[in-house]
């Protein structure tokens, strides 16, 4: 079968309401609240099958199988492996530091560091990986063989070294990362390949890299310029206020410029890195501009602020249905190679992303 044959129709569609999502997401937030929390693993799953079924990959909706009891699982072995672990050092810490021993607290706070940093890229990792094998399309799910282990010492690394040269490699880090995580991934028999270059959003970052300095020559403008103009009107009081009145004006330009351009890196950073993912003969494409960008945050801004705060629980809604509705793809699918993948799957769910709070996508 060949998409090229339905290139009239999208390759990937959304057909959920935001008033059936409120079926969902309005009874899930209140028994997390009576549940004290405990209820949001399953609320998440209920939220997923929603999502998951209203989502159509060419001729097939997307089934989501994962189970509330796996992620709470994952939780629960998260808090007991590594929260209590932490919270011991944290008190060990404070011990050597009464007793004198700054030099050893230090050395095993900068450790703790870095474990943390290991686990976040671990996190996102196994999280993928849950997600894709419990990701059904046309009976055939996802998954990976690796347990992600290297990953995270990739990640590590790959971060800290992102960070060198005044943060110029940020961009390599962060597509290299991108390629290592989707190399390592499959769905039904083929693997996902990956191969985003980062020369090409490495000009959008720039842009944002040199904010900071702009911030600053805005202020020295801003400041002069009303000093200028409030000594003219009131002495050297109307001078200072002037200044004051231009370097808030500048800081509050500044801000908003920077989300501006920050919306305008990731943008390119997004279409980058999944044009050049592939699976088998098909590849992606995110067709989000800049302005879809700043479009979908500003509604979640005015939603969660309007709602004061309960529009909390429509955002999983807009974002999937943001990422759905500019994914693109293009190529060839043989429905008749399409075999169930051989990978191992987990007993338990994302109990790392969760402890950090890392978005789905």
């Amino acid at each position: 079968m060949h998409y090229e044959d339905m290139q009239a129709d999208s390759a990937f569609g959304f057909d959920g309401t935001w008033q059936d999502f409120a079926k969902i997401a309005l009874p899930n937030l209140l028994l997390t609240i009576v549940t004290l929390g405990i209820y949001r693993f399953w609320a998440t799953t209920r939220e997923r099958q929603y999502l998951w079924s209203h989502t159509r990959f060419v001729d097939e909706r997307l089934e989501w199988t994962g189970k509330g009891k796996e992620l709470f699982l994952g939780f629960v072995i998260v808090m007991l492996i590594f929260a209590l672990p932490f919270t011991i050092l944290s008190f060990v810490t404070e011990a050597l530091v009464l007793r004198g021993h700054e030099g050893i607290a230090a050395l095993l706070t900068f450790a703790s560091f870095l474990f943390i940093l290991y686990l976040t890229g671990l996190a996102r990792y196994r999280a993928l990986r849950y997600r894709l094998s419990r990701t059904r399309w046309r009976g055939i799910r996802g998954g990976s063989n690796n347990q992600g282990f290297g990953y995270g010492a990739s990640y590590l690394w790959k971060t800290i070294v992102g960070q060198l040269v005044l943060g110029l490699l940020v961009p390599w880090s962060m597509t290299s990362l991108w390629n290592e995580r989707w190399n390592k991934m499959s769905f039904g028999p083929h693997q996902f390949e990956a191969y985003a270059e980062s020369g090409n959003i490495f000009a959008r970052y720039l842009l944002f890299y040199l904010a900071p300095i702009l911030l600053f020559l805005a202020m020295g403008i801003a400041a002069v310029t009303g000093g200028g103009i409030g000594g003219g009107l009131g002495g050297e009081t109307g001078m200072g206020i002037g200044m004051g009145l231009g370097i808030i004006i500048a800081l509050f330009v500044w801000f908003f410029a920077l989300g501006l351009i920050a919306a305008a890196f990731y943008a390119k950073y997004y279409r980058e890195v999944v044009a050049k993912t592939f699976w088998k003969d098909l590849n992606f494409n995110f067709e989000a501009s800049t302005m879809d960008w700043i479009k979908l945050y500003l509604g979640d801004f005015a939603l969660v602020v309007l709602t004061l705060g309960l529009g909390y629980v429509f955002l999983s809604y807009r974002h999937w249905k943001f990422f759905i509705t500019h994914m693109e793809a293009s190529g060839d699918i043989l429905l008749d190679e399409l075999t169930q993948s051989t990978t191992a799957t987990s007993k338990h769910g994302e109990g790392l992303l969760d402890a950090f709070d890392i978005g789905a996508i």
